[in-house]
């Protein structure tokens, strides 16, 4: 299968172009390069190794240049919450507007596979239950409820010719050469590793599901090669029931995991979002799913990392490393203006 991915330099994409290369598939990347910059270490992959790429932003794709390809899967958007929250209009003329477009472009061109990434962040505040594919939705973040209205309206465009499929993540973690330190999993073993202390400011009640990075390129990898009416038009949460977490919990594990730090919790802190989710449908009904990592084999996969790198502070604090950090060097720097276009 011929496959665009966009989103080719992220965290996710820098593994999962090689991952689908592996499995068989002729990938193109494509990405406008805000996170270019950070490349912590080599291994698990590289965006490198894509043998075509074409360096665009999302919002200037046009019709010809996804003709050809039989899937596209969609991943290039601004991420992560604190990011959504700082510009909203941006954010939904990017991740709302610019994902439904492409969506559109890609059925345009005759393209049947269109898998997009979206996010359990979705279900945003609950109770103890566990959140379905079926349950209501509560977005609490600019971030959260583009997704949301992307799956709203490229459902929408789902028929004979053109098949979506919406993979829900669970909360990201685990090792990527384009390294993410502003994911909860992540952040508390940089800050063991640099600084020996988690100090939470929060007493990590909250509930979060996780799941690990190649996991993630794992269930793409399952929905592109499935058969079409197993994911047509389909929505599966991704992760395993098993990996949903208090944040507390995240943080003793990754205090087991690098010894000798020290776990601290503070007071209930003002972010409300606490959810747990069922991941029964994806490993169910997905062929060839199931996740092979879970929290503490992820905690220990960084250990090694930062052992092999000598990760210090200085690089874990690093603004390539911090999308919020990037962007807001990348605004004050006049390198993109107002608009996120490059200058």
């Amino acid at each position: 299968m011929k496959v665009l991915v966009t989103g080719t330099d992220g965290y996710i994409g820098s593994i999962l172009g090689p991952y689908l290369i592996d499995r068989g598939h002729q990938v193109t990347g494509l990405d406008t390069g805000f996170y270019r910059s950070g490349w912590l270490y080599n291994g698990n992959g590289s965006a490198e190794t894509y043998p075509t790429y074409i360096n665009k932003d999302l919002r200037d794709i046009q019709l010809e240049d996804l003709e050809g390809y039989d899937a596209v899967v969609h991943m290039a958007e601004l991420s992560n919450d604190p990011l959504g929250q700082v510009n909203p209009e941006i954010t939904f003329k990017i991740n709302h507007k610019g994902s439904v477009r492409i969506a559109e472009l890609c059925k345009q061109a005759g393209i049947e596979r269109f898998v997009y990434t979206s996010s359990c962040s979705v279900y945003g505040v609950g109770d103890d239950s566990y959140k379905t594919e079926e349950s209501e939705l509560n977005p609490q973040t600019a971030y959260a409820e583009c997704k949301t209205l992307v799956e709203r309206d490229v459902t929408k465009l789902a028929d004979d010719t053109f098949s979506p499929t919406f993979l829900r993540n669970a909360t990201a973690y685990g090792a990527s050469p384009r390294m993410r330190f502003d994911i909860v999993l992540n952040n508390l073993s940089g800050l063991a590793w640099t600084t020996g202390v988690i100090k939470m400011i929060s007493d990590g009640q909250p509930w979060r599901p996780l799941v690990h990075v190649r996991d993630i390129c794992k269930a793409i990898g399952c929905a592109l090669d499935a058969p079409r009416e197993a994911v047509h038009n389909q929505i599966f949460n991704v992760g395993d029931t098993s990996e949903n977490y208090r944040v507390k919990e995240i943080a003793e594990i990754v205090g087991e995991v690098f010894t000798g730090c020290e776990v601290t919790f503070g007071d209930s802190g003002g972010d409300n979002r606490s959810y747990r989710v069922s991941f029964d449908k994806i490993n169910e009904n997905l062929p060839g799913f199931s996740c092979e990592y879970d929290a503490k084999r992820g905690a220990e996969e960084l250990y090694e990392v930062f052992s092999k790198i000598e990760l210090d502070p200085d690089l874990f604090n690093d603004r390539p490393y911090t999308r919020l950090k990037q962007l807001t060097f990348l605004l004050e720097t006049e390198q993109v203006d107002e608009e996120l276009f490059w200058v």
